[in-house]
């Protein structure tokens, strides 16, 4: 088994994290949010991963390193790729195209998923993960027949033709079929809303034979955006087992921590009230200040504060009160 993580795109919506840290890196209870990906995917499949295959853009080495690492953590052979140009998801993973063979789970890198089953892969052609939303209007979505047989596909329907939204993972029981999919889109410039889409492999596919099955799941947790995140973040601290988050080194002085929280190393908290649902990276130091619902990255300051809902980056300075903070690596907030 192989996945195909395609993650190059510029992360817009989560600006100013993502102007320093690609947003798969972007760390959600201690954990690069692409390793929980993969992590997750590994525990409801019921093959060995042979290979990881990072789709990215120019991120430099020190992150290609951390994620060959990843890959390497889970018994995995890591290898990179490149996207130069944001021609579309039918795109992104033929630039992967030498990991297209045999068993593949292409999995997107801006969302993480609850489950509480095992997928026997071998039975199917394919399976699309998917999940029931109120508002499809922002999502690929799928039609279903009473055999539970995926009939359609639909890119971002804005009537109603069904709210079984795809999440961005899938797996394929043949990646050189796909791959062959993939490149016909491309030579024959078909596209959708000027991008190569997954989704017209997908019906093409579907139309030759294939048999698609929905892939429902416990829950689906979104990255897109601040608000999203924060929210993630909650869940998954809430999933993990409360004798997992502590680090041993973390100096709590005379301050109250309400669980779940993830601190990381060499942590000191002193005079203050941390907790619900919120992480906090290495190195921070957090005075006389209230956090709660928030990701705080590693080696920032906060002092005499209020934070709730909200994201700081690493090596961030923020004192005096501020409230639902979105503050990027590196910066000061004084009042």
């Amino acid at each position: 088994m192989k996945i195909i993580v395609p993650m190059a795109g510029m992360g817009k919506r989560m600006r100013p994290h993502t102007l320093t840290v690609p947003k798969p890196l972007i760390k959600v209870a201690g954990k690069p949010i692409v390793q929980r990906l993969v992590e997750d995917i590994a525990k409801v499949i019921d093959e060995k991963i042979d290979e990881i295959a990072f789709v990215i853009g120019d991120f430099g080495k020190d992150v290609e390193n951390q994620l060959l690492t990843i890959a390497k953590n889970l018994g995995a052979n890591g290898s990179i790729h490149y996207q130069h140009e944001a021609l579309g998801t039918a795109h992104a993973i033929l630039c992967a195209e030498q990991a297209l063979s045999g068993k593949v789970i292409v999995a997107f890198a801006d969302t993480l998923f609850k489950a509480d089953f095992k997928i026997e892969t071998a039975q199917h052609d394919g399976i699309i993960w998917v999940q029931k939303i109120e508002d499809p209007t922002m999502f690929g979505v799928v039609k279903v027949d009473k055999n539970n047989v995926i009939t359609d596909f639909v890119e971002k329907p804005q009537q109603f033709v069904s709210d079984l939204a795809i999440i961005g993972i899938y797996y394929f029981k043949d990646g050189e079929y796909l791959r062959n999919e993939l490149q016909y889109l491309i030579d024959n410039n078909i596209k959708e809303k000027g991008e190569y889409q997954l989704t017209n492999a997908l019906e093409n596919m579907k139309q030759k034979g294939a048999k698609f099955l929905p892939g429902k799941i416990t829950e689906w947790l979104d990255c897109g955006n601040k608000d999203a995140t924060v929210y993630t973040n909650s869940r998954v601290l809430t999933f993990i087992e409360s004798s997992d988050l502590i680090h041993s080194t973390v100096q709590n002085i005379n301050s109250v921590i309400i669980p779940p929280c993830y601190i990381g190393e060499n942590v000191i908290i002193e005079e203050s009230v941390v907790g619900p649902y919120v992480s906090i990276g290495a190195n921070t130091k957090i005075k006389r200040s209230n956090v709660s619902n928030s990701i705080i990255q590693n080696n920032t300051q906060i002092i005499n504060s209020n934070i709730e809902n909200s994201m700081v980056g690493a090596y961030a300075e923020i004192k005096q009160k501020p409230m639902d903070l979105s503050i990027s690596d590196y910066s000061v907030y004084k009042v």
